[in-house]
This record gives structure tokens, C-alpha cells and sequence, in this order.
């Protein structure tokens, strides 16, 4: 079969991955707490514990999966961790379904699993760097922030049906693993492989040296750094939202998480919907100004959020700060992989992501400490980190051009660098 590379294909095989995602997340604090025996203490750090080993494989793998795409293409890599999806989804419907210390356990690997097999989002960049060209790729890493805000907002609807209506706590499993095996399937009939052979040869490294080699990149360490500070801001909103709003609206419990799940799904809208514009803000003003106006924009809502007393500035508030999120991650990943070299593209994009998850881990912890010395702190310190960062980001990345301008250059990789 003569398959070629296809946007589409990537776009749905990364929105399926999330709609998997998104069903099982919400879930997991209250399957992960029925399951503790009676006197079972530091439920909170189990709890976080299991939420954080995702995060934490991702960390650990996600560059190996990059420089196996890299080297074996991205086409496989893909279709092993659809399928490695779809088993641990199946994992977490069968855990779910289980009681006591045993559940917990079962629970635990199979989030651990899945972060394993989560190649998706860096792969899948690479994948969208491999077929486009320079003046277009930043703008079409949009979509896979399209694909994540949309899976987000679909994942956690379809989870609650699934539970209100099947009448099974297993069903969410189940469906996310159908979705994922669905995904898989799509993949293997239609997806082309990307790399082109004629690409150079991939400089096998060890993990850690792999990191070492991209972050001595002196652009390349920036931008991962903006990534990874944008991204432990936004995970601070996230883990403290809840606690944030359950203060902030006087409201039973099941009136609250309502509410709750309906503001994350208006900001993941909105986020999504800022994707379909992004070509054509990168056009007009270029990756380095779109990276500082997102992350001014982000501090500005994330500080005002503690402080929105009624409805309609809760609304304002959230979506300067998911106007903000959306706008960052396609420029940064644009900009790291105009600054790759061919055979680098995975495993750049790998790290990128790895740090990524790192933040996922340090972030929640950070903020949880902070908001109950005082509910204010961690929006206020995040805000002024996104500040700092967006004056780095002007200092160090605006007065030296848009790489759109000059993509001859950037993508060249190492070379780009060197003309500087």
C-alpha cells in the first residue's frame, strides 16, 4: 500500500490519544481513593503519586522514543505507542473494576505503562517538522495544541457519560482503550511514514548525554527552558484551580465540581480555538514576539485569577490565561525544531517534551505547598515567572529576528546557530 504523510492523520491519531486521556484523568483521584483499605494514611501523596508516574515516565522515555523516530522513523514509533495505549487504558478499566491494596497497585502500573508508551505529542511534532516547510511549521505545530485542547475537552464529557449511563466503573477504561485501539488501526492503515530516507545518519547517545547535547545548544536550551517554565506556571493553575474556586464559590460539593469541569472545558476551548489562528499571528508578527506577548498575556491572568470575585471575571480571567497557554507551545516547538538539524528532529523534540513533563511533576507539588500558606502565592509567583521569562524570551529571542524570515538558516539546525 502506498501510504503518504498526512496532517490529518496526525491531528486525529494525537486528538484520540488525549480523548483517551482526558476520559481517565478526572477520574483517577476518586477510583485511586475507593480503593484504599480502612486507615490507609497519605491518601493525598498516594494519590499524587499515581497521577505524577505518568509524568514521570514521560520525563524518563520521552527522548528515547525521539531518537528511536529518528532513527527507525516515525511512522513506527506512532503505532507502538498507540497500541501501548490502548493496553494500558484496558489496564486502568481492569484496576477500576478492582478493590483494596491490590487495585491500587494495578492502578499505579498502569499509568506507569501509559507514560511509557507516550510517544504521541514529540513524535508527533517531529512528524508535522519531517513535512513541513520552515516558513510553515510553527504554525502547524498548532494543531497538535488544536488536537490536545480539543481531546481535553471531549475526554472528560465522554468519562462522565460513561460512568452515568453504563453504570460501570470499568467503562472509561474500556472506552479510552477502544479509542486508542481505534487509533492504532487508522494509523496502520493510512499513516505514511514522514523521514526521509536520505536523511544523515543518528548519533546514538545515552539519555543523559542526550539531554546534555541539546541543552548546550545555546537557542535550543532557551527555548526548552521557556517551555518548561510556561508549562510548570500552567500545571500550578491546574492542580490549585479546584481548591481556588471551592473558596471562591459558596456551593455544595457536586455543584462544584460541575462548575469546575465546566470552566476547565471553557479555557480548553478557548485554547483550542486560539490554534486556528496562529498561522497567520506567526505570519504577521513571527515566533519570538508570539512567544512574548503569550507569556505577558498568561501572567496577567494567572495573577488576576485569585483575585475574580464574581462570574464574569472568572471568565476574563481564564481566558487571557488559556489565550495565553494556547499561544505559546506552536512558536517555542516551531522554533526548537527550526533549530534542529534533520536527524535531530525527534530526539530535540523528545527532551523538549521530557522537561515538559518534568514540570507536570514539580509544579503541583510547588503550587500545592504555596496555596495553603496563602491561596494568592502560587498565582502571584507563577505570574511573575511567566513575567520574567516573557523578558528573557524579548531579550534574548526577539532582537535576533523571526526564524520564518530567516528559515534557511534555522533549518539548517546547528549551522542556523552558527551564523549567529
Amino acid at each position: 500500500m502506498n501510504r503518504k504523510p498526512n496532517l490529518l492523520v496526525i491531528f486525529l491519531s494525537v486528538f484520540i490519544d488525549l480523548v483517551g486521556f482526558g476520559i481517565v484523568l478526572p477520574l483517577l483521584p476518586g477510583f485511586a481513593e475507593e480503593n484504599f483499605q480502612p486507615g490507609f494514611s497519605a491518601k493525598g501523596l498516594i494519590i499524587g503519586g499515581i497521577i505524577a508516574s505518568f509524568s514521570l515516565m514521560q520525563f524518563l522515555f520521552a527522548p528515547a522514543w525521539g531518537r528511536l523516530s529518528d532513527r527507525i522513523g516515525r511512522r513506527p514509533v506512532m503505532l507502538v505507542s498507540n497500541l501501548g495505549a490502548a493496553g494500558s487504558y484496558a489496564l486502568f478499566a481492569v484496576a477500576s473494576g478492582m478493590s483494596g491494596t491490590t487495585g491500587l497497585l494495578w492502578m499505579l502500573a498502569s499509568r506507569i505503562f501509559a507514560g511509557i508508551c507516550g510517544a504521541n505529542l514529540s513524535v508527533a511534532s517531529a512528524y508535522i517538522a519531517d513535512i513541513s516547510p520552515p516558513e510553515k511549521r510553527s504554525a502547524r505545530m498548532g494543531l497538535i495544541g488544536m488536537a490536545f485542547g480539543l481531546g481535553f475537552i471531549c475526554g472528560p464529557a465522554i468519562g462522565a457519560f460513561a460512568i452515568q449511563f453504563l453504570h460501570s466503573k470499568e467503562a472509561p477504561g474500556w472506552i479510552a482503550s477502544g479509542f486508542c485501539a481505534a487509533n492504532f488501526i487508522l494509523g496502520f492503515i493510512i499513516l505514511g511514514e514522514s523521514r526521509k530516507p536520505g536523511t544523515g545518519p543518528v548519533v546514538s547517545r545515552p539519555k543523559f548525554a542526550q539531554w546534555g547535547h541539546t541543552l548546550a545548544q545555546p537557542r535550543m536550551g532557551l527555548l526548552i527552558a521557556i517551555f518548561f517554565l510556561a508549562t510548570f506556571c500552567f500545571t500550578c493553575f491546574e492542580s490549585t484551580f479546584p481548591l481556588l474556586a471551592k473558596d471562591q464559590f459558596a456551593v455544595d460539593e457536586k455543584q462544584l465540581a460541575g462548575r469546575i469541569g465546566l470552566f476547565f472545558t471553557y479555557a480548553g476551548f478557548i485554547a483550542a480555538m486560539v490554534q486556528g489562528v496562529i498561522g497567520r499571528l506567526i505570519k504577521k508578527f513571527g515566533e519570538p514576539k508570539l512567544i512574548f506577548f503569550s507569556l505577558i498575556v498568561f501572567a496577567i491572568g494567572l495573577a488576576g485569577l485569585p483575585y475574580a470575585r464574581n462570574l464574569t471575571e472568572i471568565l476574563i480571567v481564564l481566558a487571557l490565561l488559556a489565550i495565553g497557554s494556547g499561544l505559546n507551545r506552536p512558536p517555542v516547538f516551531g522554533m526548537i525544531s527550526l533549530s534542529s538539524s534533520a536527524d535531530e528532529q525527534g530526539a530535540n523534540l523528545g527532551v523538549a517534551q521530557s522537561f515538559g513533563a518534568l514540570a507536570r511533576i514539580l509544579g503541583p507539588i510547588f503550587a500545592g505547598g504555596l496555596f495553603f500558606v496563602h491561596p494568592a502565592l502560587p498565582y502571584l509567583i507563577c505570574g511573575g515567572i511567566a513575567l520574567l521569562t516573557a523578558f528573557i524570551a524579548w531579550g534574548y529571542l526577539c532582537k535576533r529576528g523571526t526564524p520564518t524570515d530567516k528559515g534557511k538558516d534555522f533549518a539548517g539546525g546547528l549551522e542556523g546557530d552558527k551564523l549567529r
